[in-house]
């Protein structure tokens, strides 16, 4: 029996019909991400979290020549966040990526291994983590949970 699982997100034409704090990380993650360690893709990354307490983190990808050693700006941030805020609940996550000297782009999601990074955080916090990715233009897409954009997702409970 074939089924169908749909994903929900909502498509936020521009940057102008962002609030003030979705616009603080929308700028945030474009900041950091101009500093982006990306000698060998040229492709950049900027990611900014906001913790409950109205904390932000930013953070962005970080290559190396061995490839497999490198980081993703997501991982960078969450890991950071994690490790030096371990009880204070992520509220939101937003990531900007596109080539370095790419003038327009298309939003980018999550890879693969940080969906589960996030998955991991949010099942840690017992609550779902709104999930921005978006365009240099400003085109952004939002879930309210990672779960949308990885389904049939591993976690502690099958431990």
């Amino acid at each position: 029996m074939e089924k169908e699982h749909t994903i929900h997100f909502e498509a936020i034409e521009s940057y102008d019909h962002l609030d003030a704090m979705e616009k603080t990380l929308f700028d945030k993650a474009m900041q950091i991400r101009e500093i982006a360690y990306a000698p060998y893709s040229d492709f950049t990354v900027g990611c900014a979290i906001l913790l409950e307490n109205g904390e932000i983190v930013t953070g962005s990808n970080q290559e190396n020549a061995a490839y497999p050693s490198g980081l993703c700006a997501e991982r960078t941030t969450i890991f950071y966040t994690g490790a030096n805020f371990p009880d204070v609940k992520i509220k939101k996550l937003f990531v900007i990526g596109a080539p370095r000297k790419a003038t327009t782009s298309v939003p980018i999601p999550p890879c693969g291994a940080c969906r589960q990074s996030i998955l991991e955080y949010e099942s840690k916090q017992k609550e779902g983590i709104e999930i921005y990715f978006a365009s240099l233009g400003g085109e952004i897409y939002k879930t309210k949970s990672i779960r949308e954009l990885l389904p049939f997702s591993f976690d502690a409970s099958y431990l």
